[in-house]
């Protein structure tokens, strides 16, 4: 079985460890280094090639963001997971490709997403055949197991602890969290846009400015708008236009 390399970068040693033990517990992850700062981990991604680079954020002289794009310039370049304990850094993460980005204290569940992600990617690289992703999001609800096209979802919502699935002809309701199909539906262009929304963007239609930073989002053949907030804006914009 081919083995996933990964190399761990961290300034505080402890999170390293707590990484290391949860990614050994899949057979498919071989640790082969580790670095305390961005310019180490440089250094170590030159000598030992890794698949996959586990990155933090804050971390003193060179932070996880200026890494990850030195990392990006080199002539093999490992995927990259943001591994840190700051939410507000997501959205600028997935503007350097990252292929997630993880939450301290680190949850084994939440951990089995990525490396899931990690063997599809590399999986397709290796083979060099175009990962294509499933043609129907399956949504568990009480009804049973339905099937939707993408395509026909204009948005996704948490109301309570209920995700709610708009679609253009139907509406469905399923306990699934909502970062879970943010991850499923990564590879269709679907895009978070509010803590609680995530939207199609093939079905953007406007963009308005409303208060704050904030905007107001308008959807073909969808009455309501939907807010914007501030901090996926710049995001999202650059997601949206040419």
């Amino acid at each position: 079985m081919k083995k996933i390399s990964v190399l761990l970068v961290d300034d505080e040693r402890y999170s390293r460890e707590e990484l290391k033990h949860l990614l050994m517990l899949h057979e498919i992850i071989e640790i082969v280094g580790e670095a305390e700062s961005g310019e180490t981990a440089l250094i170590k991604t030159l000598q030992l090639k890794p698949d996959v680079v586990f990155l933090d954020i804050e971390m003193p002289k060179m932070n996880g963001m200026e890494t990850a794009i030195a990392l990006k310039e080199l002539k093999h370049a490992p995927l990259i997971v943001f591994a840190t304990a700051f939410p507000n850094f997501a959205v600028d993460a997935f503007r350097y490709d990252a292929i997630d980005y993880i939450l301290k204290p680190f949850e084994e569940d939440r951990l089995k997403e990525t490396i899931t992600r990690l063997e599809e990617r590399l999986i397709s690289t290796t083979s060099q055949v175009e990962f294509t992703p499933p043609s129907k999001l399956a949504v568990e609800s009480d009804e049973g197991i339905i099937y939707i096209d993408p395509n026909d979802i204009l948005y996704l919502y948490r109301d309570d602890r209920v995700t709610k699935i708009v679609g253009k002809t139907a509406e469905f309701e399923t306990k699934t969290p909502l970062k879970d199909f943010e991850v499923r539906l990564k590879d269709h262009r679907f895009f978070r846009i509010h803590k609680s929304y995530i939207v199609n963007l093939q079905d953007v239609s406007r963009l308005i400015p409303w208060f704050n930073g904030a905007y107001q989002l308008e959807l073909k053949g969808h009455k309501e708008f939907l807010s914007v907030s501030r901090n996926y804006v710049k995001a999202l914009r650059s997601r949206l236009e040419i």
